[in-house]
């Protein structure tokens, strides 16, 4: 499949719109996809960070020297610094070549019009990555990686029904280094503090942590990271340059050994915030832009991080000593922190995108040992007609018969060649077979149900499919419902198909 990804970077933007679509364009190129980014220079170097990727790219033209009027309909419409209009002409000339199935939009200041228009004129599907649920949207599918008690109810009154909706932390857009990084090792005491207030820091938020830290008088190890986005570079290089026990990185790579090595990070309540919940350290949230207000109150009060409304040198003093004196604390932060974000975010939206391509290969033996995991996990044996534990060897000997017997046909579901889900079919005459079915754990929520199920069908070629159910298992009732199965009974579905030509024969 080939997506588009339409992404800004600037002064007021900030880099973490790229940093987090460039997450996503990873995952996707990992699973077979052809990716192309479509940004425009706005002050800031997306284009080498897309480049230093290995990604295609189209740049569209800097902003005319005109000052165009934003558009009160959404909030953040001057970010984008062109018209609605231009912009949507400049990204369907720049994809008109590249012919996408999708384009993923990371942009505030863009609202339904454009998901429409793009839509209209390129024939594809539009994905969305938000999470301020300020202005209308027309998106297929949305993704919110932020922290909210509902996401749904959150985007209630912004968008369409239909679309489908990836929300929370389990999706955070983070790069591929995270999912197997090194977790931090809880201390007692803090030894160290690490400080990266987002990849360009407009506010010089920087400085106010040190300043902070001079106040309480930490006399530990501090560690700065900043980029070269950062306007405010040479006076942080001067002042680290001059301060005992403090150094500067610049331009990493990615932050998660740095994040691991200390035992407090502050931070800007941005993307990061998910990176710093992945490697599961205590942190210090600070609030440098107003719609940080919208989650980081909502990870202090569930006990996930620490939050300090104002970049003030004298509120970040009250909350650092506040933290440094109190290990306990700490500890519980860090444990929430990890239990929220597993590093897997970007695999899973990905997968959400690419969906439709989900095809089925027959099981093998070499299968057991992912289909013993899956099966034998405890939300796959709720739903479960039988919810035993597994035993490995009764499992192997099973899994031996049923490869072997020419009225059982059993399918692997992939999506660009990793497997996600298993589905069975029992034929009890020629043409009519029992089905059944179950998706790796981690993957639940995508979206993949139906596309198994469908792909399954059309390989195992049954005229008639039966299906049984738990009376309170709803979301496989939808699932059954979406793709055409009838209830006859409390607990049992059926399903009338065409046959393909070949089972006829």
């Amino acid at each position: 499949m080939k997506i588009a990804i339409r992404v800004d970077a600037s002064a007021q933007i900030g880099t973490g719109h790229v940093k987090r679509s460039l997450s996503l364009a990873e995952a996707l190129r990992k699973l077979g996809a052809e990716v192309r980014f479509v940004t425009r220079a706005l002050g800031v170097d997306s284009v080498g960070m897309i480049a230093g990727a290995g990604f295609e790219r189209t740049v569209l033209l800097a902003p005319p020297g005109s000052v165009f009027t934003p558009d009160p309909a959404v909030p953040h419409s001057a970010w984008a610094e062109v018209s609605l209009d231009r912009d949507i002409d400049g990204t369907c000339e720049a994809l008109e070549d590249f012919a996408p199935d999708w384009v993923v939009l990371d942009s505030y200041a863009f609202d339904a019009r454009w998901h429409e228009a793009v839509r209209g004129e390129l024939g594809c599907k539009i994905a969305q990555i938000d999470d301020l649920a300020d202005r209308a949207l027309a998106c297929d599918l949305l993704i919110d990686h932020t922290f909210a008690p509902d996401h749904r109810a959150k985007y209630a009154e912004v968008l369409p029904r239909s679309a489908r909706l990836l929300g929370g932390p389990r999706y955070g857009l983070l790069g591929p280094a995270y999912a197997d990084a090194a977790r931090y090792e809880f201390n007692e005491d803090v030894r160290s503090i690490g400080v990266f207030m987002g990849g360009v820091d407009a506010g010089d938020h920087s400085q106010s942590v040190l300043d902070a830290l001079d106040v309480i008088g930490f006399e530990g190890e501090i560690e700065v990271v900043a980029t070269s986005a950062n306007p405010h570079l040479g006076d942080l290089r001067e002042r680290i340059t001059a301060r005992a026990n403090t150094s500067l990185s610049l331009d990493l790579p990615d932050l998660a050994a740095f994040f691991a090595r200390h035992d407090l990070q502050v931070g800007a309540g941005g993307g990061a915030s998910w990176e710093r919940c992945c490697i599961g350290v205590p942190t210090l949230l600070v609030v440098v832009a107003p719609n940080q207000m919208s989650v980081a109150p909502l990870l202090a009060e569930a006990g996930i991080a620490a939050f300090a409304p104002d970049p003030s040198p004298e509120t970040l003093a009250g909350e650092l000593k506040a933290l440094i004196d109190d290990a306990p604390a700490r500890q519980n932060l860090a444990a929430k922190s990890r239990e929220l974000v597993d590093g897997l975010g970007a695999t899973r939206a990905a997968l959400g995108i690419l969906a439709e391509s989900l095809a089925v290969r027959p099981a093998k033996l070499e299968d057991a040992r992912m289909m013993f995991d899956w099966r034998g996990d405890a939300a796959t044996r709720a739903v479960s007609l039988e919810s035993d534990e597994l035993v490995w060897d009764d499992h192997l000997a099973w899994l031996t018969r049923v490869l072997e017997d020419p009225a059982r046909q059993l399918f692997v579901g992939e999506i660009g060649g990793r497997p996600v889900g298993v589905i069975r079919f029992d034929f009890s005459e020629e043409a009519r077979a029992e089905v059944s079915l179950y998706l790796d754990p981690a993957l639940h929520g995508l979206g993949l149900g139906p596309h198994l199920l469908l792909a399954g069908e059309a390989a195992a070629d049954a005229a008639i499919v039966d299906a049984t159910v738990l009376e309170g298992n709803r979301p496989s009732q939808r699932l059954f419902e979406h793709c055409g199965y009838t209830q006859t009974a409390p607990t049992t579905w059926v399903k009338h198909r065409l046959p393909s030509v070949h089972a006829k024969l």
